[in-house]
């Protein structure tokens, strides 16, 4: 069978003090990459990334670039040992939330210091939106995506924004708002056939209403930022489909902060157009596992770490 590959970058959440030391200290591509991240922030995010302390590293406006460098280190080192473009290795690129930038700056469509200057500014205006302590989300583990829309509206009904943000795998459903509308829908959740609901430990409410203001943010950004057509299409997160008009990239972007993250339509999608191959490019395994959930016949793939970019070289 005909090995059709896309390459899928992770979200918040994959990070981790060390990540990224083991690329800078075998491949000058992957020190390249993390010394123009540090350029375009004006600090040494590297020094975090790959000494902490860890509590730097979880905020929000660090954790997002940080993810992004890594994943784009793991990119170009793939290119100069493989030399082939990104085009000849993946059909399809997809990010999962900040994964999105990392998606358009592996096809060519960001430049990196643009795309960690966007994270930057992004993860600082997603945690200015809401007062800590008023956002919140929960996890919704064994309900469709039907009925977690369900357990969101109950939580609504005491007033208060809660709304989907994430559709990530069958039983996976992750909901965002204020934080007594949430912990209403979460009381109201195995009522609703929930085998379990969760309270995360986030520093703000993703991917809901509340985001508004970060939205409006990313759009001034995005509106001065050269975007070009990728090298490989986009599945983006508010459409489950392909994107590769730079103007309706930029659209969707916003779109994305308040928006759900289809995940779970984006990975079926993409097997739907053929692709037999899930490869998360990054740091951690998270996407990996979700693939195997969401499409059993899709072979699930992680290549983070040198031995790890040494191996998929190998099935090239």
């Amino acid at each position: 069978m005909t090995t059709v590959r896309a390459f899928t970058f992770p979200g918040q959440g994959s990070q981790i003090v060390g990540m990224g030391k083991a690329l800078a200290d075998a491949y000058g591509e992957a020190r390249a990459v993390f010394e123009q991240v540090d350029e375009a922030l004006g600090e040494s995010l590297s020094r975090l990334m790959f000494e902490g302390p860890e509590e730097e590293l979880l905020l929000t406006r660090n954790a997002q670039p940080a993810l992004m460098a890594v994943s784009l280190a793991v990119v170009r080192v793939l290119e100069a040992e493989s030399g082939k473009a990104i085009s000849d290795m993946a059909s399809y690129v997809a990010g999962h939330s900040l994964g999105e930038y990392s998606a358009l700056a592996a096809a060519r469509s960001l430049d990196i210091a643009d795309a960690a200057k966007l994270l930057r500014l992004r993860g600082e205006a997603m945690q200015s939106a809401v007062p800590v302590g008023e956002g919140a989300m929960a996890a919704l583990l064994g309900v469709s995506l039907d009925v977690a829309r369900e357990i969101a509206e109950a939580g609504r009904a005491g007033g208060g924004v809660c709304d989907v943000a994430n559709d990530n795998a069958d039983g996976q459903v992750v909901i965002s708002g204020a934080r007594e509308a949430v912990e209403r829908a979460v009381a109201a959740a195995a009522e609703k056939g929930a085998r379990k609901s969760v309270m995360l430990p986030v520093s703000a409410p993703f991917h809901c209403g509340l985001m508004a203001p970060a939205a409006d943010a990313m759009a001034e950004a995005l509106a001065i930022t050269d975007l070009r057509q990728p090298l490989v299409p986009l599945v983006a997160n508010v459409l489950a489909d392909k994107l590769e008009d730079p103007s309706e990239i930029r659209i969707r972007l916003v779109e994305q902060v308040t928006g759900m993250v289809r995940w779970r339509e984006s990975v079926l999608w993409m097997a739907s157009q053929g692709v037999t191959d899930i490869v998360e490019i990054g740091a951690g395994k998270v996407l990996t596992g979700m693939a195997k959930r969401i499409d059993r016949s899709l072979k699930g793939n992680a290549v983070g770490t040198p031995e790890e970019i040494a191996a998929f070289l190998e099935t090239l």
